[in-house]
């Protein structure tokens, strides 16, 4: 009787002893791949920040480049008054100025002023239908020329993937983009501030916001041929708004495609001339 106790015995700790040896190798195993995992993530998160870092870089030289123009450009404008203007870009100014509202006018208080107007009039003009879409806005800042588009005439809700209808649009940007070879360009994309829907294959607004300018800069560099080396894709989210996102019409005013020319002078002047190729 004793021995079969003692038999028994011996056989439950070597299968105790068994079990336990195989789950020690697969916790061994599950931490192999634990660590595996943890040093896959970390090499995919320094490729990712290295490619943000770079993407910064770009802005920052950009931003830079902005300063620098405004800087140089203010310092022409102030030794350039009307008569020191070319007779065809006075004749220009004159003849767009005639066109415009007058309540558009009424804050030109000095030459710029009016000249920025007279560009962003023709522009408008050049790429939307009579230039009285209300989804397009165009504002001037010390020659430098923001174009801002509405979502609603590039992207459907929530998506970066670009419609149809925006071909015209676009077609025109690329124009105006590829009249000067010196003429550099930022796409910006700006959404408002509610939330992805959970389990979205989007991330978040960052997400949604770079996607959209990456959409719009490989369709004017793959469809209609603007260099690459002109471009500047970048995303601002939700946190450049244009109004408080306090109402659906203000948070339809904040998603945006913000495109960012920097003509130099003598281009910028150009653009007075709607008739012609800009």
């Amino acid at each position: 009787m004793k021995k079969t106790i003692a038999i028994t015995v011996l056989s439950a700790a070597m299968f105790s002893s068994c079990v336990s040896k195989k789950k020690y190798v697969a916790l061994e195993s599950d931490l192999n791949n634990t660590r595996s995992e943890l040093q896959k993530t970390q090499v995919e998160k320094e490729e990712i920040e290295g490619k943000y870092a770079a993407v910064e870089s770009r802005v920052a030289d950009y931003n830079a480049k902005i300063n620098s123009l405004r800087e140089s450009n203010d310092e022409k404008m102030e030794m350039n008054d009307l008569t020191a203007m070319s007779n065809n870009n006075k004749r220009q100014m004159r003849s767009t100025i005639a066109k415009m509202d007058p309540e558009a006018l009424q804050g030109a208080e000095t030459l710029e002023d009016s000249i920025n107007l007279a560009v962003s009039y023709n522009l408008k003009n050049s790429i939307s239908e009579g230039g009285d879409d209300e989804d397009i806005n165009i504002s001037v800042d010390k020659t430098v020329v923001m174009i801002d588009v509405s979502d609603k005439l590039l992207f459907g809700s929530g998506s970066y993937r670009v419609s149809n209808n925006a071909n015209e649009l676009l077609q025109k940007l690329a124009d105006v983009i590829k009249s000067e070879p010196t003429m550099e360009v930022m796409v910006e994309g700006h959404t408002d501030s509610r939330t992805m829907v959970e389990n979205s294959y989007l991330q978040d607004n960052w997400d949604l916001s770079v996607r959209r300018a990456t959409s719009i800069v490989r369709i004017l560099q793959d469809k209609y041929g603007v260099s690459p080396e002109k471009l500047i894709a970048a995303g601002r989210s939700s946190y450049a708004p244009l109004v408080e996102n306090d109402t659906p019409d203000n948070m339809a005013k904040n998603r945006r495609t913000r495109i960012v020319i920097l003509p130099n002078l003598d281009k910028f002047l150009a653009m007075l001339d709607s008739e012609g190729e800009i």
